[in-house]
């Protein structure tokens, strides 16, 4: 599909407003850092950073460095220059590792990187299209398929990687977001892998909507899978079992099952748009995964009060892991069905 580099006007905005929004908090948080290395500016205690660095002054510079980096991007792209899309990415790639660094050497989450770093995830998801305007190749296409079946595999390889990180954790029994809960000695790993998950399946969101071209069921299909991602880019961390059943749900354990629901609705929307743009077989195969998935779910789902009161739940692991096989299978079957109609559409154009 050709796409014109004058068709991307909302993603365009946005990329401007997130691009504008990191740079003057940078270069304004970064020249206070250097002005007040102790960080008595931003009241923030040099220990914070566990012996990294001796003040805050390298962190200061880099972060003014980035600011400015983010504010030539701003302007390139306002000028809609060729290379826009290059340094857009070098800007967001930056402060994708700065946030990454960052939170691996606080050694903790704070509210910060809600408000500074989602911006940065919701940036390179909307300057995909971008870097396909700029760059519109068959295989530039076929890549962003492709993100779609390492999107599974990458949240299989994280979901079985980080319990061996959690003494005592036990997947058959235990639920996937205890992983990420509160005061569990996994959530830093869980988040800082996870997050590539949410960012390779928006990737492929857009795969889906430039190869679906005049298929409008497949195109919101893909808008679905886009929003899908960006919710997926915060989940309110549950607590641990013990201490909802000694002080009760909290209100973050109630935005966690709500959060929960509204991300089996999108995936479940995703499989019907889908479906309903595909051939019957695909169509048949979609009804039976949506079903297992719903069936798997409300197993899961009658384990909750058992969870909440600390009692064993000795299959709600395996439960809630069957539904997300069968939803990733399902995506990778999605991706392949694709990838084999850009190829065939190669072989027509030669």
């Amino acid at each position: 599909m050709r796409i014109s580099i004058d068709h991307i006007k909302w993603q365009r905005i946005i990329l401007l407003i997130v691009l504008a929004y990191e740079a003057l908090g940078a270069m304004t948080g970064g020249l206070l850092l250097i002005m007040k290395p102790d960080g008595k500016f931003m009241d923030m205690p040099v220990n914070l950073m566990h012996g990294t660095f001796l003040n805050f002054l390298m962190p200061g510079i880099i972060l003014t460095a980035m600011g400015i980096l983010s504010a030539l991007a701003f302007v390139l792209l306002i000028r809609r220059k060729q290379n826009d899309w290059l340094w857009a990415c070098i800007a967001l790639g930056g402060w994708f590792i700065w946030f990454y660094t960052e939170i691996i050497i606080l050694q903790e989450l704070h509210w910060l990187h809600l408000m500074w770093a989602v911006p940065v995830l919701i940036g390179i998801i909307v300057v995909i299209p971008l870097v396909i305007a700029r760059n519109n190749t068959d295989s530039m296409l076929e890549g962003l398929l492709y993100c779609g079946v390492l999107s599974s595999l990458w949240y299989v390889f994280v979901s079985v990687y980080v319990p061996f990180y959690y003494v005592g954790y036990t997947p058959a029994s235990q639920t996937v977001s205890e992983l990420s809960s509160y005061g569990a000695p996994t959530r830093i790993l869980w988040v800082l892998l996870a997050t590539f998950y949410p960012l390779l399946f928006g990737a492929f969101g857009w795969g889906v909507f430039y190869t679906a071209e005049n298929n409008k069921r497949l195109r919101i299909a893909a808008g679905f899978i886009i929003a899908y991602s960006v919710f997926n880019f915060y989940w309110p961390p549950m607590d641990k079992r013990e201490v909802i059943s000694a002080v009760g749900r909290s209100l973050n354990d109630s935005l966690h099952i709500g959060w929960t629901i509204v991300t089996m609705l999108l995936a479940i929307a995703i499989m019907t748009f889908s479906a309903g743009g595909s051939g019957k077989k695909f169509r048949i195969y979609t009804s039976i995964s949506i079903m297992l998935m719903i069936v798997f779910g409300i197993l899961t789902a009658k384990d909750t009060p058992a969870l909440e009161a600390n009692l064993p739940t000795p299959m709600m692991g395996i439960w809630e892991r069957a539904s997300e096989a069968v939803y990733f299978l399902w995506v990778m079957a999605l991706a392949v069905k694709l990838l084999y109609v850009v190829r065939q559409h190669r072989l027509v154009q030669i």
